[in-house]
């Protein structure tokens, strides 16, 4: 049974830092790829952040700069660093991973800026 497990959020001021971590467990199997996403309320959850085997990274233009992704394959888990953040960064961030053929969800961790 795979599953994620999401820590590291809270509440942060404006400009703060906050940094999240995602632990898969429960397969052998190495993940292609392994993301952020965010849901804001009264929004749509969003990707923030993803990145492959190869350390390829992608994000989402409102947190490019300010964000970075990275990952562990060994340990299968990935984390994001949030500087600089922002009272619009206020949402549930739920990390993601996907095999060839499946996709997981972790519990997701709230993360609440402001002042």
């Amino acid at each position: 049974q795979v599953q994620l497990v999401e820590s590291g959020g809270g509440l942060v001021q404006p400009g703060g830092s906050l940094g999240l971590s995602c632990a898969a467990s429960g397969t052998m199997e190495k993940f292609v790829l392994m993301g952020w996403y965010r849901q804001a309320p009264g929004k749509l959850r969003e990707l923030v952040a993803e990145i492959t085997n190869g350390g390829l990274a992608n994000y989402a233009n409102s947190v490019k700069d300010r964000f970075t992704i990275s990952r562990d394959i060994a340990k299968n888990a990935i984390y994001l660093q949030m500087n600089s953040l922002k009272a619009e960064d206020t949402a549930v961030y739920s990390c993601n991973a996907r095999t060839d053929s499946s996709h997981y969800w972790g519990q997701g961790t709230q993360v609440t800026v402001s002042s």
